[in-house]
């Protein structure tokens, strides 16, 4: 059966559960300003920083709900953020 937004954020609902991982309505929604911001701001520019940071800081979330599971990032930059961070030595 289809689901309708209504079905799994009820009106008045400021988000839900998804594996475990509490989700706040706009999300998904954030995600994508923030992709876009990344790729039209230079890197090394503290929109830019601020983007990749949301973009981390977002990841858990999308996870849960399974975007990336249906979605594939074409953004190299997009897809650097989203990365695992390598470990500083």
């Amino acid at each position: 059966m289809a689901t309708t937004p209504q079905d799994v954020l009820p009106d008045g609902e400021e988000g839900t559960h998804f594996a475990g991982q509490y989700v706040r309505k706009g999300t998904i929604a954030a995600f994508i300003v923030n992709a876009k911001l990344l790729a039209s701001t230079p890197e090394g520019t503290p929109e830019h920083r601020a983007a990749a940071t949301q973009l981390r800081a977002l990841r858990p979330a999308l996870d849960a709900v399974g975007l990336f599971d249906v979605v594939t990032i074409r953004s190299p930059a997009v897809a650097n953020a989203l990365s695992p961070t390598p470990p500083q030595p």
